[in-house]
């Protein structure tokens, strides 16, 4: 099981035109490759090949097509103004496009509003929480249910139920933590940010396909800051019809304080 910093280390150069990486069978979801993954790599990529860029401020995600162990990003910019500049990645793979992103990078400027208007959440003990993938958390019938990707993480269960439980909740809330202690990064926080299942899979009676889509995120604070490296997660499925379900996601630091919010489309086969 390669970890995360391992994939990042096998990036280089290609002739100035992107960056290449090599993966392992523990990333994969499916036929893809982990969406936090690909979206981190496309991030990474960028980085590696434009340099210097202001503090990322949000990002647009579309998952395309199917995965190959080796990758390939193709970094443009697409505009550079006095702070804000907008850049395309493309996630190339044998068969095609893979991921293609949009992230806007955007350099602070004073302003005369300055606040958290969304309170500071008072916290639990991680220690104190269930693991969310255990083996008495799932029946028989959907052992096999857990992809790999996720032996890449500690996940813990505060709130809701796990996937296939057949409730009317789509919501959970959940610690969690890279186990590869040495990812700490924007990029790291990225690859984290999109492993919890879909919000709508709780309601799911028995084991179906599902596919995320779109995954839009805006970053609140690029202070990281973080001694514990759990971070709270917040997913809930508010819709769902004609086999799509839209759904909020939230990340939180181990203070409470609110880092990231998103926004996900997904095809569900249930």
């Amino acid at each position: 099981m390669k970890p995360f910093s391992e994939v990042l280390q096998t990036g280089h150069d290609v002739a100035g035109q992107g960056q290449t990486y090599i993966l392992d069978e523990s990333w994969m979801q499916g036929r893809g490759i982990y969406g936090g993954l690909s979206t981190a790599l496309c991030l990474d990529g960028v980085k590696q090949q434009l340099g210097a860029l202001p503090p990322l401020r949000s990002a647009n995600i579309n998952f395309i097509g199917p995965a190959s162990k080796e990758v390939f990003v193709i970094p443009k910019l697409l505009r550079q103004g006095k702070s804000v500049s907008f850049v395309q990645a493309e996630l190339m793979g044998e068969a095609g496009l893979i991921t293609q992103a949009v992230f806007s990078f955007g350099a602070p400027r004073e302003s005369r509003l300055e606040g958290v208007f969304l309170p500071e959440k008072s916290m639990t003990d991680p220690a104190a929480s269930p693991p969310f993938f255990s083996d008495n958390g799932f029946t028989p019938a959907t052992q096999g249910a857990r992809p790999a990707f996720t032996h890449h993480f500690d996940v813990r269960l505060i709130q809701g139920h796990r996937p296939f439980s057949g409730v009317d909740t789509p919501s959970f809330e959940l610690w969690v933590r890279h186990q590869d202690a040495t990812a700490k990064d924007m990029t790291a926080l990225i690859a984290l940010a999109d492993m919890p299942p879909p919000g709508i899979l709780p309601m799911f009676k028995g084991l179906a396909p599902i596919s995320s889509m779109s995954w839009m995120f805006n970053i609140i604070r690029n202070d990281l800051t973080n001694k514990s490296g759990w971070w709270f997660m917040r997913v809930e499925a508010e819709h769902a019809h004609g086999g799509y379900s839209s759904q909020n996601m939230s990340i939180r630091n181990d203070h409470g304080e609110l880092v990231m919010v998103g926004r996900q489309n997904v095809a569900i086969f249930y």
